[in-house]
């Protein structure tokens, strides 16, 4: 195993994204519980790029300029959705003390389109994957599943610890309104920035 391999993954990871808001909106609006369906939601949507990319549907997209500014556009049309829902305190994104009324598997079908709506994700297995893969055929294969694997489970424990973080603070944030309006301020502005990025994102 390449630990440049390990490094780069776990700064991508890392890294503030829409599935790292996402989770940390649930560890502050439904606790710990809620934290651990959003970063299963967010991990499952990981899936389909790595799928895609093992039978060359990445290589298609990064190839077509029309696909690829498809996918980006509306992945930065459901992040602006996204920032207008937390900014009117609805949709899964919204931060407050009122029971949340949406299953587990909710919660997690939403998590899993944030991070399926994100064409950087296919250019990242696409590009940075190959990378790390020697030989061909059966066993290339297996190795791209291998390393898709291990990048799923680094994004699952990383995502958990961040909702855990936020759910541990969530008493401290939900009961003061003013920094519950900053939070969602924060949140929605957070979103926009992202989007913006990925419209002017290039291949």
């Amino acid at each position: 195993m390449s630990i440049e391999f390990l490094i780069t993954s776990f700064i991508l990871v890392i890294a503030p994204g829409t599935g790292v808001l996402y989770t940390l909106a649930y560890g502050l609006s439904r606790g710990a519980m809620g934290s651990i369906h959003a970063a299963v939601g967010c991990t499952m949507g990981i899936v389909p790029h790595l799928l895609s990319a093992i039978l060359g549907l990445a290589a298609l997209l990064h190839a077509s300029a029309t696909a690829f500014q498809i996918a980006k556009f509306v992945g930065v049309a459901y992040l602006l959705y996204m920032a207008w829902g937390v900014l009117r305190e609805k949709g899964a994104l919204s931060v407050e003390r009122k029971t949340d009324t949406r299953s587990g598997r909710e919660i997690m079908v939403k998590g899993a389109l944030i991070n399926i709506l994100n064409p950087k994700l296919s250019m990242f297995f696409l590009a940075f994957l190959p990378q790390f893969v020697s030989g061909t055929g059966m066993q290339a294969t297996w190795q791209m599943v291998l390393l898709g694997g291990i990048f799923m489970a680094m994004t699952l424990a990383v995502f958990i610890c961040y909702g855990l973080f936020a759910a541990a603070v969530r008493d401290q944030i939900i009961t003061r309104p003013l920094v519950m309006t900053w939070v969602r301020r924060a949140y929605a502005g957070a979103f926009v920035a992202i989007g913006a990025k990925l419209a002017f994102a290039e291949r």
